[in-house]
């Protein structure tokens, strides 16, 4: 067997499982070494706890090889918000963002903007069908824009983002910071055309809550001040007087990572990189194609790209009905998420087919006619 086919065994969820994109059950990898890294901890002796710590340097290490980035300037955060409070509240000028992001990311700028004193502005734009496309930032372009934000895959769509593409758009003297929650581990993709990445270990790499991590690259960090820098951003601890700001990336942190989530971190990046980011990709590609076709043998309108090159692993489902749907999907024994006018479907790598088949029984079973759009 594969190092992948061997991943894809780990999942051990119950069928009918299809809400990925919102939370990832934990893996018996991350669920093994979490209950070891306790015990260490329970123990309460200096050995142990350096064994524990060394988790911290380990989800670095792996992060930055999956972004093709330097592990100093990886850190580690509770949240992926946090990692971009830490972008927004050190910038100034204007930050091109879709109106339609996920509020971890428009929340967040709204916020900091406030805070600025007029230093930041959000641009908001409206692009159609919510697609962060090169021509949808193209017109908001001058000469104030200092940054676009953009989430890599679109939480609504399952929309992904041309990274080159914008890059290549907004020229190297203007930030480009991404959210990839719902890319990270499962998307095949070249990082280093951005300057700031987030991403969350709990829902595609199945690691859970506070997970999370956050790279500056150098010349991010050239352009942006460290406003919320806290004790673990210093050169050096000290009681007695204040001290600046670190030069390196551990600038943007404000305490001590939890080591049992830096522990998390590891083991889920550590499995999806051993498996191949690449393979995963593809199985998740035939994943969607299968519930793509499921969707269009029952009449079901999907506003999530079909183009290979413009998805990920999610798949918006846009009947008449949503909520209708939903509730028979639930009833059936299928778990997705229901937002607003859309059912949102989420395969993995590990789904089995016995999962998709549970997809295709219940909305044959509900009747095709009460999800066909007029």
């Amino acid at each position: 067997m594969s190092t992948f086919e061997d991943y894809v065994a780990t999942f051990d969820n119950e069928s009918g499982y299809l809400n990925w994109a919102a939370f990832g059950p934990l893996s018996p990898s991350v669920r093994a070494e979490v209950f070891a890294d306790a015990d260490l901890l329970g123990s309460g002796r200096p050995s142990s706890l350096s064994l524990v710590r060394e988790r911290v340097g380990q989800a670095q290490e792996l992060v930055g090889e999956l972004l093709g980035a330097e592990a100093a300037d990886v850190t580690l955060q509770p949240s992926s918000t946090q990692g971009l409070m830490h972008a927004f509240y050190g910038l100034s000028g204007t930050v091109i963002a879709s109106a339609a992001e996920f509020p971890s990311v428009s929340l967040t700028l709204d916020r900091a903007a406030a805070a600025s004193n007029r230093a930041l502005t959000p641009r908001w734009v409206t692009p159609a069908d919510g697609r962060m496309t090169p021509d949808a930032v193209a017109g908001a372009l001058d000469d104030e824009v200092t940054a676009l934000v953009v989430s890599h895959v679109d939480f609504r769509t399952g929309f992904r983002a041309d990274l080159a593409a914008l890059r290549e758009l907004i020229g190297p003297d203007r930030l480009l910071i991404v959210d990839a929650v719902q890319s990270f581990g499962v998307v095949d993709e070249d990082y280093t055309a951005a300057d700031i990445v987030v991403g969350h270990g709990y829902k595609w790499l199945r690691a859970g809550r506070g997970s999370a991590f956050a790279w500056f690259a150098p010349r991010a960090r050239e352009r942006i001040v460290p406003v919320l820098s806290g004790i673990a951003g210093t050169r050096a601890l000290s009681i007695d007087e204040l001290q600046v700001p670190t030069a390196s990336a551990q600038a943007f942190t404000v305490s001590q990572p939890d080591t049992l989530a830096a522990g998390r971190l590891a083991i889920g990046v550590r499995d999806v990189r051993d498996a191949g980011v690449a393979h995963i990709e593809g199985r998740i590609a035939e994943h969607v194609d299968t519930i793509l076709e499921i969707a269009d043998r029952h009449a079901i309108a999907v506003s999530s790209p079909r183009e290979h090159a413009s998805r990920a692993g999610i798949v918006a489902l846009s009947p008449e009905e949503p909520a209708r749907l939903a509730a028979a999907l639930a009833n059936a024994g299928v778990v997705v998420t229901a937002r607003g006018s859309a059912v949102r479907v989420a395969a993995h790598a590990g789904t089995d087919d016995a999962t998709l088949q549970q997809l295709d029984d219940a909305l044959g079973a509900f009747g095709n006619e009460t999800f066909i759009n007029a």
